[in-house]
């Protein structure tokens, strides 16, 4: 059950885990005062402030989309899939492995040099939109790509020592791009149809039967296929390097989930436009990653319907990136993954500490404030990380 319900507003608030930060909560209150916010709004035990609404929020619009409640990543989320390899036997050349990795996959702002559409059948139809027309050349050369900021590629073993992968990146520049267009496109419409949704909230909302509406959730829903295509890219170069080092390597199929977007449910009786940003559909295996240098999970989702079948969709943030800089040298960082025996493969260090396991909340009091919302199958401990 949620640790804490708020009914001061419109519709309840519900937590779980600790109660989050003010601003957090302010932004909640926002979601819970729209006037299309269906039952209740739902926060995930790794909630925390976002852009408009809180990351690890979840709520239901009626009739409604909201760009910002699904995010600027569209389709973010985590790959995983284990492997035959003992952590023995990639130990003794892991820096080997991580920098074959770094060769495949571009990370931060490169890209590679041509095409990967050969590789992939997500551009064989794209749905009309101004912003995909656009950004489709582009995106042909970042699928298989890192990106930055808090996307990795984590090799990591479990309780009997076997290697697993993890990966975690979205959907791209093209993700980003339609989320601001349509944003923009929302809100224009809501100041000339006299929305009564403050525009300073950031929640600038499309009806769904409207052209733009429907516009949006195709070019959205077109994001998510080309981010888990990404993450399936990723994965294909990363087999390929073990498979070069090792020979002989065998893997387990591979689990990928979304934790950015929005998607037609039913729930509560009515059939609403369920928003994830920073939350997971908890049906079926889940992943939910910690931060670099912490446990990662492995879990099965109870779809529990308090939380719109919702769960965590990592560790969440408890320092943003700048208050991370400040406050965490880069040293310490170093120092702190070289202690715990973790091996860093990052271009550019300057920036190490945004992504510090400091920067982020306690996985394990994360898991503990969600058992009602995924059971825990495997807990992975990090070996070697690839940082873009």
């Amino acid at each position: 059950m949620a640790s804490r319900i708020i009914d001061s507003e419109r519709i309840p608030i519900l937590a779980w885990g600790e109660l989050p930060d003010e601003g957090t909560l302010a932004q909640a209150r926002n979601i819970a005062n729209l006037p299309f916010a269906h039952h209740h709004v739902a926060l995930m035990p790794d909630a925390h402030v976002g852009f408009g609404m809180p990351i690890g929020g979840v709520f239901g619009a009626v009739g409604q989309v909201v760009p910002h409640a699904v995010g600027l990543d569209i389709g973010c989320g985590v790959r995983a899939f284990k492997t035959s390899l003992r952590v023995e036997e990639v130990r003794p050349v892991l820096d080997d492995v991580l920098h074959g990795i770094m060769r495949e996959v571009p990370q931060g702002f490169d890209w590679h040099h041509e095409s990967q559409a050969h590789r992939t059948d997500v551009f064989d139809e794209v749905p009309d939109s101004p912003v995909l027309r656009a950004e489709k050349a582009r995106a042909e050369r970042q699928a298989g790509t890192l990106g930055g900021g808090n996307h990795f590629i984590e090799l990591q073993q479990d309780a009997d020592g076997f290697v697993w992968v993890m990966i975690h990146c979205g959907s791209r520049n093209v993700g980003k791009q339609v989320a601001e267009h349509y944003d923009a496109v929302a809100r224009d419409l809501n100041k000339r149809q006299g929305s009564p949704v403050p525009p300073q909230w950031g929640l600038a909302h499309l009806d769904t039967r409207s052209a733009m509406g429907a516009e949006y959730l195709a070019a959205m829903g077109w994001c998510l296929r080309f981010a888990k295509e990404n993450r399936r890219l990723i994965a294909e170069s990363v087999r390929e390097v073990l498979k070069r080092r090792f020979g002989a390597v065998s893997f387990e199929p591979d689990v990928d989930v979304h934790h950015n977007y929005a998607s037609v449910e039913r729930h509560f009786g009515r059939e609403v436009v369920v928003h994830r940003k920073g939350a997971v559909h908890a049906v079926g295996t889940v992943l939910v990653p910690g931060s670099m240098g912490t446990a990662s999970y492995v879990a099965e989702g109870l779809a529990n319907p308090e939380s719109f079948e919702s769960c965590s969709h990592g560790a969440g943030r408890a320092l943003g990136r700048r208050e991370a800089m400040r406050r965490i040298k880069r040293e310490q960082v170093l120092r702190e993954l070289d202690e715990i025996g973790v091996r860093l493969a990052k271009g550019k260090q300057h920036d190490v500490a945004e992504e510090a396991p400091e920067a982020y909340k306690d996985i394990e009091s994360v898991m503990a404030g969600q058992q009602d919302l995924v059971r825990p199958l495997v807990r992975l401990t990090p070996v070697g990380v690839v940082k873009g």
